[in-house]
């Protein structure tokens, strides 16, 4: 495998995991230390309801080992009330907050509305707005910046939207929510970063995730990781624990080969 893996949940501050993941007797303080024995990486979905302080970010970043990868996902300010107008200053605010993480930064997602899909020209000029480097940031040990958009309409992603994102080496979110794209354009490839997100296998958030599927998702993964491709994969199944566990079974499937 000559490409880089990273399989993990969205997120791991979740009360309803005590005792199925978190041991027993650990302090919630101290869940993303125990989580970060078992995964190395994790999507933060709370800077999308509101970002988190420089401070947070530092200190999330403090509490686990090196080679960790946080994927942060953008405001719904940017997204789903300013619909990608006006990009600069909402970028340049969440880099100027995420850039605390250092080295452990990853990927960042840019999450748009179901039922929406925004016209070709705003989003040419959303993707052209998205930087290479973030000034905060040490440019050798953390490398470009990895931006990535979920689309939530079922059409969203056309022939002339990969066009696009290609040229910006901007990648696409391949995602099983309802309602969002399908066939080809649910397993497009528009850069050398394949980001998933796994939402839920019998309803949103919830059900564990059959053989069949994951089986069909690790053939379809380890060609674009034997390429050199880097590949970040999120369960979102989060109800029952089941995340962690659907995360620890891709995995195993991708690094046995």
């Amino acid at each position: 495998m000559a490409g880089l893996l990273r399989v993990g949940c969205s997120g791991w501050d979740y009360a309803h995991w005590r005792a199925r993941f978190h041991a027993a007797g650990v302090p919630r303080t101290r869940w993303l230390e125990g989580y970060a024995t078992r995964f190395d990486t994790v999507e933060l979905n709370n800077s999308f309801y509101r970002l988190p302080a420089p401070e947070t970010f530092a200190n999330w970043a403090a509490r686990v080992p090196p080679g960790f990868v946080f994927a942060v996902k953008a405001s719904r300010y940017l997204t789903h009330i300013k619909r990608l107008r006006d990009p600069d200053e909402p970028i340049h605010r969440l880099l100027a907050h995420a850039e605390h993480l250092g080295p452990a930064l990853g990927p960042l997602l840019y999450q748009l509305p179901p039922r929406w899909m925004p016209d070709l020209h705003r989003l040419e000029r959303f993707v052209a707005a998205l930087p290479t480097w973030s000034p905060g940031l040490d440019v050798p040990r953390v490398g470009p910046l990895v931006h990535v958009i979920e689309f939530r309409h079922e059409h969203g992603v056309t022939d002339e939207v990969l066009e696009l994102l290609r040229a910006h080496r901007v990648g696409v979110c391949l995602h099983d929510m309802p309602g969002g794209p399908t066939g080809a354009a649910a397993r497009a490839v528009t850069s050398d970063t394949l980001y998933l997100r796994f939402h839920g296998a019998t309803q949103k958030y919830a059900g564990r995730y059959g053989d069949a599927v994951l089986d069909g998702w690790a053939d379809f993964l380890r060609p674009h990781l034997d390429a050199g491709r880097r590949v970040f994969a999120y369960f979102n199944n989060d109800i029952d624990a089941q995340a962690p566990e659907d995360a620890v079974r891709l995995r195993e499937r991708l690094i046995a080969g």
